[in-house]
């Protein structure tokens, strides 16, 4: 039994909150990445590490020092990482001959690797290179995916779903016109994947809604992709389900249409219409003559039938 898999008793107020934040949740926490460099990176791959944690931070870790290990023959040291930092992305630098510039990106559930996509760096500009004004930290990204390839092809699809997952950042509830700074722009075309991240600038334009504008800020990555290590499709489902506490619960004879109006249905009875009150009004009353001649009308055939 490994150190971080047996029970651990805190023993003072600060482990024990530490314990808490790891324990399951109905609506978990932001997922963190941690970002490791290989044996042999070198400055292109030290570099763009570098700028991606720039852009994930604070939701990230960067591990300085060079750790020796291959993702796709051992996994094991990754999975140790992950559970060591909390963190369930990771993204892997490396760089030899056979496979230069080369980024690992992956994911982890319960602690053990799901997906992992390995991608080759052909070009590379960093954040430094770019002479532009930067966004601020923490600032949450727009995604925008170009490319049918992202839809037909299923390691492509994978893909898309690790880089939404890898630079989502936290869910908000509300957005505000002013926030949206930052795009980051992935398209795939001739089997490979570019990656631009743009600034958005709002300027005038003579009525309420601004004029938008697109400044390149950086990174900047042409990628290839090489190997892939994907989960399957049940385990992959299995990472997708959602407790029940959180499925919303079905309202009956309650329909929605397109357009999002709510329509309810309700069961009456039948109505006795003799019996329904109806509004009031002097005009409607009957009068003591007519009440008379009712009268009288009503005993004559009588009178007549006793005669």
């Amino acid at each position: 039994m490994e150190a971080l898999d047996r029970v651990v008793k805190p023993k003072t107020k600060r482990a024990k909150r530490f314990l808490e934040k790891r324990e399951p949740k109905l609506t978990e926490n932001t997922k963190n990445a941690i970002l490791i460099k290989g044996g042999n990176a070198n400055l292109t791959v030290t570099e763009a590490l570098k700028d991606i944690y720039a852009l994930k931070k604070p939701f990230a870790v960067l591990y300085k020092k060079k750790n020796i290990t291959r993702p796709f023959e051992d996994q094991t040291s990754l999975e140790f990482f992950s559970k060591k930092s909390d963190c369930s992305l990771f993204l892997f630098g490396s760089h030899n001959k056979k496979r230069p510039n080369n980024l690992i990106i992956g994911r982890m559930f319960d602690y053990h690797v799901l997906d992992m996509i390995e991608l080759g760096i052909e070009r590379f500009v960093s954040l430094k290179d770019i002479k532009n004004s930067k966004c601020p930290e923490g600032t949450k990204p727009m995604l925008i995916f170009a490319g049918d390839t992202f839809d037909l092809n299923e390691e492509y699809r994978r893909l898309k779903s690790l880089l939404i997952d890898f630079f989502r950042g936290p869910t908000v509830s509300s957005i505000r016109l002013a926030g949206l700074e930052y795009v980051l722009h992935f398209t795939a075309m001739d089997g490979k994947i570019y990656m631009r991240s743009y600034k958005v600038l709002l300027k005038k334009s003579g009525c309420k809604i601004p004029r938008i504008e697109l400044e390149e800020m950086g990174p900047s990555l042409d990628l290839v992709m090489r190997r892939t290590h994907l989960g399957s499709e049940d385990l992959y489902k299995l990472s997708l389900k959602q407790p029940k506490a959180l499925k919303p619960k079905k309202k009956k004879n309650i329909s929605h249409d397109v357009f999002g109006t709510s329509y309810g249905r309700i069961h009456m009875q039948k109505q006795d219409l003799s019996k329904l009150q109806t509004r009031k009004m002097k005009g409607l009353k009957r009068r003591p003559a007519a009440k008379m001649t009712e009268e009288d009308e009503g005993i004559n055939p009588k009178k007549s039938k006793s005669i």
